[in-house]
């Protein structure tokens, strides 16, 4: 069963249509690629999934439950966590203390678990591939792979059994992505669901489960790794039929 379906969402802003009609289910233990480029309608689809915004028509279902979020604490409370492009990050707090944030272990008269909680920040990072010697050290010094990893791995550690991430990618260079997507394995390969807002293709093929494309809030495809290749992806992405048409009128 899927932790999440997504049955005929639409999303509607007075007379326009940001979703219409999309389908899709996000299974335990598998990466769930959603794809289009800007005004595709993968930011409306996020929003949905966080609880911020709540669908016109259609129906989610939680667990096979029929649910409707009305905040982002009923996403949260089901096991949802959203990375955002904008990081939950404080740059002038310590690794440590930003995986903990909100979630510090205190001892007697409130006391802050310090060395448990860098410990354990060590370890989860490390767990999940991310060797980060000093977790005092500021997290603004990090590299953007570093600090989305930080950020996923809070994610996991306090309990999200599904993490959507909102283009994780898109302002790193190769090392860092490669960081990054080899994170996403590892959440995946831990059961944990993750879906992967991307644009871009390549990146999505390395990792992905399964594919969908977003055009103008349309569902242009939906299918598993095994139904569809890099260069169909790709081809998609670009245009498919449009593209072929552009073609054939540029020869005449």
């Amino acid at each position: 069963m899927a932790i999440i379906a997504l049955r005929d969402i639409t999303k509607s802003y007075g007379s326009f249509d940001a979703l219409r009609g999309v389908n899709l289910r996000i299974r335990e233990g598998e990466v769930t690629c959603v794809l289009g480029d800007n005004g595709a309608g993968k930011s409306t689809l996020i929003k949905i999934l966080a609880g911020l915004h709540a669908p016109t028509s259609g129906q989610m279902l939680i667990d096979g439950a029929p649910t409707a979020f009305s905040s982002p604490r009923d996403a949260i409370d089901a096991g949802i966590a959203t990375v955002y492009q904008t990081l939950a990050i404080v740059d002038e707090l310590s690794v440590w203390r930003n995986f903990f944030l909100g979630n510090e272990l205190t001892g007697a008269l409130g006391t802050l678990k310090r060395e448990e909680m860098k410990r354990i920040c060590a370890e989860q990072l490390l767990q999940m591939g991310i060797d980060i010697p000093d977790v005092d050290v500021e997290a603004g010094k990090l590299s953007g792979g570093q600090r989305q990893v930080v950020a996923i791995a809070r994610a996991v550690y306090f309990g999200a059994r599904v993490v959507i991430l909102d283009e994780p990618t898109a302002a790193l260079g190769v090392k860092q992505s490669g960081m990054v997507l080899r994170f996403i394995a590892s959440a995946r390969d831990r059961g944990v669901a993750v879906v992967f807002v991307t644009h871009n293709p390549h990146h999505a093929y390395l990792v992905g489960d399964h594919f969908t494309i977003l055009k103008l809030g349309h569902q242009e495809l939906d299918a598993p790794r095994a139904e569809v290749t890099l260069d169909e992806l790709t081809r998609e992405m670009a245009g498919g039929g449009e593209l072929d048409e552009l073609s054939e009128e540029l020869k005449r």
